[in-house]
């Protein structure tokens, strides 16, 4: 990894990427549907820019008509140079998609979320500028400072300058009523950084301590990464001022934001705020995306139509986006959603395709006119998370919190079993490690580290505990007296096959003599139930393992309140100790290496996030089941009529994928 120095922002090396070679084991097909990985160019050379623009026809008649100034002046000085990955696009067009309701932003999201100051380019592998023109680390660390492309714009033509940010620093995040606690992500060793602007196009991050990775930790999924993904919560890093500053009750009158609030039907100013800062159910908000929500995602259709003042162009001047709107329809279930891409009734989807409609999907190709291609992930899978918080049962809080009880039922799991069953023999069985490619990977020994199928020597684990008592069904008994211990995991209704996983899963611990009862809820309550600390264990992705530093990192420690291994630890990490409850030993140590790492340069960094995966994994607080299969967004159907699709996307959390691989680049073929 390069560090990016004093006065340099042009690239960080995140981690290395090798083409994963798939084995296949029930369809002969499969390995042709992993392609090269490709993508569009970032031009960083002026010499290279075009020196006129061009913009789609509907803008031109407006600006003909004297509704909109000239392309030149809507994009700004600085805008941002992508050389597609084929060929030069042409205007026009709808791109047809799916999602499951208003809960479903990612749907949306995922193709339009390019509104981060830095961004994870089309590998996965590198942080590239983005809406910031350059960056630059100062005073050993401590000081960060970007630089923003003048003339840029939001949706509305509202110049987009630093006091944007200072606006989201001082009046959101320092709002203890909009934001009650601050994230650990503004922060190095619990300390909170402050934000200033230097001029209007130039913002300064300052810390008590060095933080050598915001740069990296910008261009990934956290709270304070992009107004897109975070504007809905209050965070995002920047928010459109001139527009928010008429809900906020430092700029109007008490009794003008009771009369705004009473119209809109809202319980308080709070909630108002909120909504009218998320981009998919406003669509009044200004935005900084290639696409802007004209319908929005509380409607059956929701719909993205073009952002007449996006600041990408082609490298021949044509304002980008290509194509003129996204259409995305409400499916009523995944199954739906899945039907519907047999039939060819989408243009390009990967969320919520099944891998288990693989071969008939294989099948219809050319009856629907699309391509499958696989998108193996770079890293996540899908886990089984304790609750190392959970008090509401003294005896099982005490299993979950013994270590060798969790590997004991780590070592319980057939992995290759779940892998035959729901993953058609893709992707690679073992614990949460991180893919040994990655730059963090801790080494090869750390996917099997209490990862095998060894029953033997986790029933005897389970005994020595003091679990060697058991019912006349084989079922071994608590300790205090209260009959058969029973453990609780809780899924949720549409989330891949996690239920029946599980189901299986809890058949392969009979052999154990551990009862598993599997709970499937509504997502919404069992986000409510881990939320309130009242789960046992919760089954969801092991998001950010292909960069800790990018992504919100579930699947190593409780980050903040939302952490399913503890939302009464994540509060206390994320306050710094004054909320929540303070976690035992060997995750303070996780944390506190994590905090160090974050602040680390270079090799220094490295080392201490390997140290950091090095605990997690041995502590078993996530039972790793299959990774690196495509099973999370890497099934994709696209229409052959598509032009500049890649063969292969990278498919990890912190990239976000398919939005690092540009999709305002995409267009129809003619």
């Amino acid at each position: 990894m390069r560090d990016p120095g004093p006065d340099t922002g042009t690239a960080v090396a995140v981690h290395f990427h090798e083409d994963l070679t798939v084995t296949v084991e029930r369809c002969h097909h499969v390995a042709s549907l992993v392609g090269k990985l490709e993508g569009p160019e970032m031009i960083t050379d002026p010499a290279q820019f075009p020196t006129s623009f061009k913009e789609a026809p509907q803008l031109a008649d407006l600006v003909k008509a004297g509704k909109l100034p000239p392309v030149a002046e809507r994009i700004g000085q600085d805008p941002i140079v992508v050389k597609p990955l084929h060929a030069i696009g042409t205007y026009g067009g709808t791109w047809r998609r799916g999602f499951t309701g208003p809960a479903d932003t990612s749907a949306g999201q995922r193709v339009n979320e390019s509104d981060h100051l830095t961004y994870f380019d089309y590998t996965g592998t590198h942080v590239r500028p983005n809406i910031a023109k350059s960056w630059a680390i100062s005073d050993a660390g401590r000081t960060i400072t970007f630089h923003l492309r003048r003339g840029m714009k939001w949706s509305d033509g509202h110049p987009f300058t630093a006091d944007d940010f200072v606006f989201w620093f001082e009046d959101m995040y320092q709002h203890k009523d909009l934001i009650a606690t601050p994230s650990p992500y503004f922060a190095t060793n619990g300390k909170q950084g402050t934000l200033v602007k230097v001029d209007d196009y130039t913002i300064r991050y300052q810390f008590a301590d060095p933080y050598y990775t915001l740069p990296i930790v910008m261009a990934g999924q956290g709270p304070i990464m992009g107004h897109t993904k975070e504007g809905r919560t209050g965070m995002g890093g920047y928010a459109p001022a001139h527009y928010l500053k008429q809900f906020h009750p430092t700029y109007v009158s008490k009794e003008t934001l009771d009369a705004k609030v009473k119209e809109a039907r809202f319980d308080n100013w709070v909630n108002m705020f909120k909504f009218k800062n998320d981009w998919a159910r406003n669509p009044e908000l200004p935005v900084l995306t290639p696409w802007k929500t004209t319908t929005p995602i509380t409607t059956p259709t929701w719909v993205l139509e073009r952002n007449p003042y996006s600041i990408w162009v082609d490298t021949e001047g044509q304002q980008l986006p290509y194509i003129d709107k996204i259409v995305l329809t409400l499916g009523e279930n995944l199954e739906v959603i899945n039907l519907r891409a047999i039939a060819g009734e989408y243009d390009f989807q990967a969320r919520h395709i099944d891998l288990q409609k693989l071969p008939v999907l294989l099948e219809n190709q050319g009856r629907g006119s699309y391509k499958v291609h696989l998108d193996p992930s770079d890293g996540e899978g899908l886990g089984l998370f304790f609750n190392m918080s959970y008090e509401a049962d003294a005896e099982i809080a005490k299993w979950i919190g013994t270590a060798d009880f969790r590997r004991a039922l780590s070592l319980g799991v057939d992995r290759e079993q779940l892998k035959e069953a729901f993953f058609l023999g893709l992707g690679v069985p073992g614990s949460v490690a991180p893919a040994e490619r990655t730059l963090y990977s801790p080494g090869p020994e750390y996917r099997t580290l209490w990862a095998t199928y060894d029953l033997p020597r986790a029933n005897t684990m389970l005994d020595k505990l003091g679990l060697d008592k058991k019912d006349a069904e084989g079922y071994r008994l608590r300790t205090d007296g209260k009959g058969r211990l029973r453990l609780e995991i809780q899924t949720f209704v549409g989330f891949l096959q996690s239920t029946q996983m599980c189901e299986m899963i809890a058949e392969q611990w009979k052999k154990l003599g551990i009862y598993a009862d599997v709970k499937e809820h509504e997502r919404s309550l069992a986000y409510q139930r881990r939320d309130a600390n009242e789960h046992q264990m919760h089954v969801d992705v092991t998001w950010g393992t292909d960069n800790m530093f990018g992504h919100h990192m579930g699947a190593l420690f409780p980050v903040d309140g939302t952490s399913s291994i503890g939302p009464l630890y994540g509060r206390w990490f994320a306050s710094g100790g004054t909320k929540g409850k303070e976690p035992p030993a060997r995750m303070r140590e996780l944390m506190d290496t994590f905090r160090q790492a974050l602040g680390a340069p270079g090799e220094e960094q490295i080392r201490l996030a390997k140290k950091v995966w090095q605990i997690a994994l041995d502590e078993v607080w996530v039972i790793g089941t299959v990774s690196q299969s495509p099973v999370i967004t890497g099934v994709r159907v696209v229409k052959t009529g598509m032009g500049n699709v890649p063969e292969r996307l990278s498919n990890g959390a912190a990239a976000h994928s398919p939005g690092n691989n540009l999709p305002q680049t995409y267009y129809w073929k003619r």
